[in-house]
């Protein structure tokens, strides 16, 4: 049988490395790699379906889901992970606890990026502050002029406005016109611009205390195969579910090959064992099994949050071929 040439659109992660350089491979398909910023991925694929598999945004393919399904089927192979105390940034001489930010003006570069869905969850669920205590203001990191991949409808009581034209919210943060900052990426200001930090001032002691108390580690991004394609061949998605668990398995065992650090970071050992300690051996899980917990509260806020228009199931994020995998 002819293998199927398919685009593959991912980052550069140790976890899909192995599929990049070709060391693993997805059964039945010849691969064309392309390794792109999540930005970039994402707007190509949720604005043009430009690619047969890439990464994708859990937010952006809760919304499409919620609306029918969009072109593309979901492979729950979760490449992106982390914990989002790191992207809540504030101006520290007016902001000293979360309950601060009620009534507070607050920047995103979306509305609906998958950061800010958590971040917006961690404050709520934690700290009693609801996005309808904020006053949100949406404009690029860096380019003023960055837009929504995807159409939104908020709750009434939610006030969203857009940025003043020609300004990021980077620029407002460091000049104080807006109060804090969420997104995957820190503001772009430069080193040392006074009164700007986090808003928790150690959020990896807040991390694992939400870890402890939760036992969410959330979830960023999936993978997502063309419909069309998957429809013609619905062995495809099982076999590229496949293909990202060998991926990420050699860059555990990379990762965890003591004799030449595989990192460029000191402590990369220890750190390994740490969070081995605390969240189990299989720390960075694939499947819905074992990340029920964590999908089911991720879309349980993307509803409440008004981004999706119903309440959306696991099962129904997911190809039928990837719900469950062969043991031996």
């Amino acid at each position: 049988m002819a293998k199927l040439n398919l685009s593959v659109a991912v980052g550069t992660y140790d976890r899909t490395r192995a599929l990049i350089d070709g060391s693993v491979q997805i059964d039945g398909v010849k691969p064309v790699c392309m390794t792109l910023s999540p930005e970039e991925i994402f707007f190509r694929a949720l604005r043009h379906a430009e690619f047969d598999i890439c990464e994708l945004s859990l937010s952006s393919f809760t919304v499409k889901t919620a609306q029918g399904g969009g072109d593309y089927v979901g492979v729950p192979a979760f490449v992106s992970r982390a914990f989002r105390h790191t992207s809540i940034y504030v101006r520290t001489d007016r902001i000293k606890k979360p309950e601060d930010l009620k009534g507070k003006r607050v920047g995103v570069p979306e509305y609906q990026l998958t950061a800010n869905v958590w971040a917006r969850a961690i404050l709520q669920d934690d700290y009693g502050v609801k996005p309808s205590d904020i006053h949100w203001i949406r404009g690029g990191i860096e380019d003023a002029d960055r837009p929504e991949k995807i159409s939104i409808t908020l709750p009434k009581d939610v006030k969203l406005d857009n940025a003043p034209a020609g300004k990021s919210i980077s620029a407002l943060l460091a000049e104080g016109a807006i109060d804090g900052f969420i997104a995957p990426r820190p503001p772009a200001v430069p080193k040392g611009t006074p009164n700007i930090g986090w808003l928790f001032p150690d959020p990896v002691a807040a991390a694992k205390d939400y870890f402890k108390r939760t036992g969410i580690f959330p979830i960023m991004h999936l993978v997502g195969v063309r419909r069309t394609i998957a429809e013609q061949h619905p062995w495809l998605p099982g076999a590229v579910f496949k293909a990202f668990e060998q991926a990420k398995a050699a860059g555990l065992e990379l990762l965890s090959d003591t004799s030449a650090t595989k990192v460029t970071l000191p402590f990369v050992e220890e750190r390994l064992g740490e969070a081995r300690a605390l969240m189990g051996e299989d720390f960075w899980s694939y499947g819905i099994a074992p990340n029920r917990k964590t999908l089911e509260t991720f879309l349980k806020h993307h509803h409440s949050q008004g981004l999706s228009s119903r309440l959306v199931t696991p099962e129904e994020m997911f190809h039928p071929g990837t719900h469950e995998f062969f043991k031996l």
